[in-house]
């Protein structure tokens, strides 16, 4: 069966088709700048060239409609007509408490999906968007929604729950949901199998690190804690996000900057975190690893906040647990930076009994253990793929 795996932001548009059944990738792509002047179609199939194609994108229906076409085109297209397609699976942010796994999306669930959008209201409507496009180009072939939020559904309330007035939770679901579920799902699993062991037979701690991060404790192949809260700003320093402050800075920033709560929140989303620490330098750790290698000192608290935010979790969660088979790094920076698994692990992890092989950690592109102790948890880099995780609901669901 292929499916088309859509992942629409509010000007961008991610694609993947891929055969579900052998779980083979056929082509992938990006809708850039759509609705904004420039915008581009970059289209890769496998085993052929990239191509990019700078065409005028006013919505995402015609964002889907230059997918579509590409997908079928003859010279570049990888099939013969848009029947080939059996379903489309969709990534959505936001499912609230509404779902705690992956459905088929029916006029009743997209309308609860629109009831969630004021959790997430960059992201929901870019999803809701991309649902009806597909919908109108595609009106026959069966839509499925694979929900961010619906893994970390399993933990229990002395996780999910604030100290705040519990009325608060009773009339506005204010709790905590977590993100990034589709991608510890997928690593968690991979991460039992790497271990030869089946998920409910061990706990595992996920690093999902990129410009968004986010950590989350697995027991026994369910999630029972994670670090982002009621949005994704909550929990480690990220890209350009704070993580976690003392709330009251929000209302000592305002009067002192003369700022509104909404200028404060866009500080907090925009302008902190990697960005922010550095002295406004960079959010990419690509760019602070260069400036640390010439002896930068804002590069250098930077990476060395960012790590210590991360081990902070990693033991939380162990405590959490009552202790912890593996600990895996995944995303942008967990899979690919070698200098922050390195500060993270041998500066703070040794109480685990954790001793880094360097030779592994220098490794990229490929699912491994880096550690080289007998004992303790073992430490791992897994390549995160959350479109073949939503390709595999959205066929388990079909069948």
């Amino acid at each position: 069966m292929k499916v088309l795996v859509i992942n629409c932001g509010s000007s961008s548009l991610k694609f993947q088709l891929i055969d579900a059944a052998s779980e083979t990738l056929i082509a992938k792509g990006l809708c850039e700048r759509i609705g904004i002047d420039g915008s581009q179609l970059v289209y890769t199939p496998v085993g052929g060239e990239k191509t990019t194609k700078v065409s005028p994108m006013p919505d995402h229906t015609a964002a889907v409609k230059m997918v579509l076409e590409a997908l079928c085109d003859e010279s570049i297209g990888v099939v013969k007509s848009l029947d080939e397609i059996k379903a489309v699976g969709h990534r959505i942010v936001h499912g609230g408490e509404k779902f705690a796994a992956s459905c088929i999306l029916t006029d009743e669930v997209i309308a609860t999906i629109e009831e969630c959008s004021d959790l997430a209201p960059l992201h929901n409507p870019a999803n809701l968007i991309g649902i009806s496009a597909c919908k109108e180009l595609m009106p026959n072939v069966p839509m499925v929604g694979v929900f961010d939020t619906a893994f970390h559904q399993t933990m229990p309330e002395k996780a999910y729950l604030y100290g705040l007035p519990y009325e608060y939770y009773e009339k506005y679901k204010v709790r905590r949901y977590g993100f990034h579920g589709t991608s510890h799902s997928y690593v968690s699993s991979q991460a039992a199998g790497l271990l030869g062991k089946a998920p409910e037979e061990i706990n595992t701690i996920v690093c999902h690190l990129g410009n968004g991060a986010s950590v989350s404790a697995v027991q026994k192949g369910k999630c029972v804690d994670t670090s982002m809260g009621l949005t994704p700003l909550e929990g480690l320093i990220m890209g350009t996000r704070s993580g976690d402050i003392d709330p009251a800075i929000i209302e000592f920033l305002a009067g002192k900057e003369n700022k509104s709560l909404s200028d404060i929140m866009a500080v907090l989303n925009k302008k902190s975190g990697v960005l922010g620490l550095s002295g406004g330098f960079s959010s990419d750790f690509r760019d602070l690893e260069d400036a640390k290698d010439k002896g930068d000192a804002a590069a250098v608290r930077t990476l060395e906040a960012f790590c210590y935010r991360v081990a902070k979790y990693i033991g939380a969660y162990t405590a959490a647990m009552n202790g912890v088979d593996a600990v895996v790094f995944t995303a942008g920076v967990g899979e690919n930076s070698a200098l922050v698994r390195s500060m993270i692990c041998e500066q703070y992890l040794g109480y685990l009994g954790v001793t880094l092989d360097q030779e592994a950690n220098h490794k990229r592109g490929e699912a491994l253990v880096i550690s080289s102790n007998e004992e303790g948890p073992k430490v791992m880099v897994i390549p995160t793929d959350e479109e073949l995780m939503i390709a595999r609901d959205t066929y388990a669901l079909l069948q």
